[in-house]
């Protein structure tokens, strides 16, 4: 890790994403970061296939930011993810209904998440995806009720986050 760390010395790292998950992941590894975020417009073209969406949008994200608006020696990474069940993606739920009915479709099934990252320099774009499976136990009503009112996951691709309660009892 410290020679990542040393690697990194030399840019100003940006993390351009509102996502307190993601920000706790970077401030774990001990990497000092700012975040920027920019709002940008997150539909892809109809024919993209589910598991290349993440990517797509990863790199959506990370050129949404002129040179002009990033200091000189900026590292920029982006990300996105996309819960993908039978090649259908579950983006993030707009109501408390659609994250009732996803976690009632990913219920007793197995379903990918998957996360598309992508980390910018001044002159370089590299993008990558990774990709878990998960399977979860049924999930009774009751559950699915509690998690939705308690957790309100509207935030996140698929309706839920594996790290809180639903992926416990999941």
């Amino acid at each position: 890790m410290n020679s990542l760390l040393q690697n990194l010395a030399d840019y100003e790292v940006i993390l351009a994403s509102k996502s307190p998950r993601r920000q706790q992941l970077l401030a774990d590894m001990g990497i000092s970061f700012t975040v920027l975020t920019k709002d940008t417009d997150e539909s892809f073209p109809a024919d993209l296939p589910a598991a290349e969406i993440a990517s797509y949008l990863s790199r959506v994200k990370a050129m949404a930011f002129s040179v002009d608006e990033l200091p000189a020696n900026f590292l920029l990474i982006t990300a996105d993810t996309v819960v993908v069940k039978d090649q259908l993606p579950l983006n993030k739920p707009e109501n408390r209904a659609e994250a009732v009915a996803m976690l009632q479709t990913l219920s007793g099934c197995t379903h990918e998440v998957i996360t598309g990252i992508s980390i910018r320099s001044s002159d370089k774009l590299l993008s990558f995806v990774d990709i878990s499976e998960v399977t979860y136990d049924i999930l009774e009503k009751d559950e699915i009720d509690f998690y939705v009112d308690q957790h309100k996951p509207f935030d996140k691709a698929g309706g839920y986050g594996i790290q809180e309660w639903i992926g416990v009892i999941g």
